[in-house]
């Protein structure tokens, strides 16, 4: 039967090595992701009244979110256990393991300290900032697949894919799947909708319960992690970690669309910024 799939070969994880300088793919894929954001954010830096190096602060502390929010929601949610036995391993990053969930705990601090400096409500950072999250996911799949990593149940569809690292049987590509879903789909989704001024909160919102939508669908065709079992048999551990996410977002829509504020940016710099 496997010879009718096509077979993923083994890529290495370095897209290089000159010994001390081995950069891995799933690091670029995190540079790809900061750096688009980066890009995208300063195309609507205009309508914030922020400045660029304001922007770049926020930024800068937001990916310091995902990376520390990710590792340390990984370990914990996913790898507690081992955690208890070696606490160390927390610090063994080398080793792999992130969390999306955790990330986003960690960045949504961040962008609370960096709308206390600013001085803005936190959703209106929130707003800003959640368009330009779905281009890293999608980047951060991209990863994973080259990894030959987070890869789907046992199926028989014909666009099913034998990775390496998974035995004989073919795979979804939920990677791909999360990539076309959390990635594209999202990006576009948030991006058409954030084009005219919304109520402070709704783009957050839709954020929120767009990924948790997504990935709580995906997640019946990736292969859960084997030393955690189903909720009742069913349900993954990042469909019990998206839920909250679904009715988050859908509360916060409701709200935003209720209070109907929308925000009027002042310049903080005591210039108003160009229209572009």
């Amino acid at each position: 039967m496997s010879n009718h799939y096509y077979t993923l070969p083994e890529i290495d994880p370095a897209i290089f090595n000159l010994g001390v300088l081995s950069p891995k793919w799933y690091g670029m894929m995190y540079l790809v992701g900061f750096v688009a954001a980066w890009w995208l954010a300063n195309k609507r830096l205009s309508r914030t009244g922020w400045s660029k190096d304001q922007l770049s602060d926020m930024l800068f502390w937001g990916f310091l979110g995902v990376i520390l929010g990710g590792r340390i929601g990984y370990v914990f949610f996913y790898q507690f256990e081992q955690f208890l036995a070696d606490p160390i391993y927390l610090f063994r990053i080398n080793e792999g393991g992130m969390s999306f969930h955790g990330g986003l705990l960690g960045v949504v601090f961040a962008l609370w300290l960096s709308a206390r400096r600013l001085k803005v409500p936190f959703l209106v950072v929130g707003d800003f900032i959640a368009p330009l999250v779905p281009i890293g996911l999608g980047a951060g799949r991209i990863g994973n697949f080259i990894n030959s990593e987070l890869w789907g149940r046992p199926t028989d569809v014909p666009w099913a894919i034998i990775f390496p690292n998974a035995g004989p049987e073919p795979r979804h590509p939920s990677q791909l799947y999360e990539f076309a879903l959390e990635g594209v789909v999202l990006f576009f989704i948030l991006w058409i909708y954030s084009k005219k001024p919304r109520p402070i909160g709704a783009i957050s919102g839709a954020f929120l319960l767009g990924y948790g939508s997504f990935r709580f669908f995906v997640e019946f065709f990736r292969q859960w992690d084997g030393h955690l079992d189903l909720y009742l048999g069913l349900f993954s551990r990042g469909q019990m970690l998206s839920l909250p996410m679904i009715i988050g977002g859908i509360g916060l829509i409701v709200w935003a669309m209720r209070h109907k504020q929308i925000h009027q940016p002042k310049p903080t710099n005591g210039k108003k910024g160009k229209k572009a």
